[in-house]
This record gives C-alpha cells, sequence and structure tokens, in this order.
C-alpha cells in the first residue's frame, strides 16, 4: 500500500546506478563502470543530502529556530537544495553566489522563493563564500549559516546514506570509487563509510586540473579556500581533469549514453575511464562506480553545451 505520508523531503536519496556501456565499449566484460544518478534526488543534485541533514541539525540544536533566515553561500546546487527544504520547511532563505553561474541555477534558487546575492564572477566560489561570511557576521542572530564547507552533517550524510547506498546496491563488489570534488563532502563522507566497511576499495578523488578551469561547482584544491570537512587521507589517489575533458566527457554522456548531466558529471566520468583503462592495461578487473552529481539542464546555456571550444589552458 502506497505511503501517502511522505513529503518531499522523503524522497531525498536511493538515487539509481546505470551502467556506463558505449563509452566502456572497448573495455573486457569485467571491467564495470557505473554512475549513481544524483539527478533523481528532488532538488536535482546529489547536494539535496546534505543540505538536509544540515537544516535538520540545525533544528534539532536550535540553531536554526523560527523568525531565522537559511544563509550560505553556493555555486548553485547546495543553494537549490537549501531553497527547496527551506520552502517545504517554512524557513526564508538567503543565498551568496557568483555572478557568473548557469541563468537556470538563479531562477530554479528564485522560484523557490530565494534571495540571491550575487559576488564577484572572477573571485569564484571563493568570492561567495568570503562575501556571505561578511553578511553573517554583520547580523549572527538573524542568520542560521550551514557553512556547508565546513560542517561536519555535510560529509556525514553521505557516510550515512550515500556509501550505504552503494555497498548495498552493487552487492559489495565495488572496487573503486570516484567523486569530484567541490567542498568534498561528497567524497569524504562515502569514502569514509566504505573504506571502514571493505579497505580494499580504492577512493579516488577527482579534480580540476588547474586553478583556471571551466567546471562549475568544482575546487581546484590546493589553490582555493580549503573547506574544513576536506579530508586528504580519505582518497587513495587525486586525478586532475582539464576543462577540455570534463566538457568532452559531458557531452558524450549525452550524445552516447543517454545521459543528461553536468560538468561534474564529465569530470567523474574522465577520472572513471583513467581508472578503468589502467585496470584493462593490467589485466585486471574492476567494479567502478562515480557519483553524478547532477543533472545537465540547469548547462544548457553554458558553453559545455553550446557547440564551442573553449580553451583553459594558460590562462587563454
Amino acid at each position: 500500500m502506497a505511503d501517502n505520508k511522505k513529503t518531499i523531503l522523503d524522497l531525498i536519496g536511493n538515487t539509481p546506478q546505470a551502467r556506463l556501456t558505449r563509452l566502456t565499449s572497448h573495455l573486457p566484460d569485467n571491467i564495470i563502470v557505473e554512475a549513481k544518478l544524483e539527478r533523481f534526488n528532488p532538488g536535482g543534485s546529489v547536494k539535496d543530502r546534505p543540505a538536509l541533514k544540515m537544516v535538520r541539525d540545525g533544528i534539532e540544536s536550535g540553531a536554526l529556530a523560527p523568525g531565522k533566515t537559511i544563509l550560505d553561500s553556493t555555486s548553485g546546487n547546495t543553494g537549490i537544495a537549501l531553497a527547496m527544504i527551506g520552502a517545504a520547511l517554512g524557513y526564508p532563505v538567503r543565498l551568496v553566489m557568483p555572478g557568473n553561474v548557469s541563468d537556470e541555477r538563479k531562477r530554479i534558487c528564485r522560484a523557490f522563493g530565494a534571495d540571491l546575492i550575487f559576488s564577484d564572477p572572477l573571485e569564484g566560489s571563493d568570492g561567495a563564500i568570503i562575501r556571505c561570511r561578511e553578511i553573517f557576521d554583520l547580523d549572527r542572530e538573524y542568520y542560521f549559516k550551514p557553512d556547508q564547507y565546513n560542517n561536519p552533517s555535510n560529509p556525514l550524510a553521505h557516510e550515512e546514506t550515500t556509501g550505504p547506498e552503494i555497498w548495498r546496491d552493487t552487492d559489495g563488489g565495488i572496487t573503486h570509487f570516484i567523486a569530484s570534488l567541490g567542498t568534498s563532502g561528497t567524497m569524504v563522507g562515502t569514502g569514509r563509510f566504505l573504506k571502514r566497511t571493505s579497505p580494499e576499495v580504492q577512493i579516488i578523488a577527482a579534480e580540476p586540473d588547474s586553478p583556471f578551469h571551466g567546471i562549475e561547482g568544482l575546487k581546484h584544491i590546493e589553490s582555493s579556500i580549503v573547506p574544513g570537512v576536506y579530508d586528504e587521507t580519505v582518497h587513495d589517489e587525486k586525478i586532475g581533469v582539464s576543462t577540455e575533458r570534463a566538457y568532452e566527457f559531458t557531452q558524450r554522456l549525452a550524445s552516447e549514453e543517454g545521459i543528461l548531466s553536468g560538468q561534474s558529471c564529465g569530470c567523474a566520468a574522465a577520472a572513471a575511464l583513467t581508472i578503468a583503462e589502467r585496470l584493462a592495461a593490467e589485466g585486471k578487473p574492476g567494479h567502478i562506480v562515480a557519483i553524478f552529481p547532477d543533472g545537465g539542464e540547469k548547462y544548457l546555456s553554458t558553453p559545455v553545451f553550446s557547440g564551442e571550444t573553449m580553451h583553459y589552458a594558460d590562462g587563454i
């Protein structure tokens, strides 16, 4: 019998996994590459998970109470998640984001009723972080700041949900886990669960290969404000992916696999193929699962789907 008591927030998590077949057609059958499709969360991204846990933990602790406004910096997806959750729970939401995030992201946040403040596009997500801190410091009693970059509830959400789901859906057969780095919460939390469950699982972090890049939502860790939740001891390897390669795989996922995804998914897919081809060259089997953080609908107005070739190497 159907459960008619579920709200939109009860639908977060338990996202499906899909095997990549055409991109991996050159690989042996004993190498499986799967994508965990986080676009199937109600807010459209992996960020629904940590956003919900941070808000619920805030309510439980008393840090978020009626009359307060939720405030955080975001490159888009966490903002959408917070806006959706705030609308569902009756809390106003104010978001600081770089002025150059896609129009789709801005419109979705506004559709949920969020108030948007734009930081300098040239300063990226770090500029949004700094501007958000300034706003928060002006009136700390007025705001609840989840602070996704430093809140331990961010990785804990993945440790409690994403990791167990992947272990369950691979019947414990996963050999490699791949996540692209933004706040790093997905990699850290999921990686901790998988390592605790099976130390043999290899945790791979994928990131832009240079400070100057065009992969929305991701950080080049060494040149950025390092998130407080980032734990470099969790990943066994870090793979740098160029903007061009991330875009190429984003486009190929749509045209060859039928998976319309965001740029960070292309980054994760590129890293997954790097690992898969390495295993093939070594004659080893593998079951690789990559997190695909969101769908591509929010990026249709961006260069990744414009048909133009973008160059980011050497500051060009």
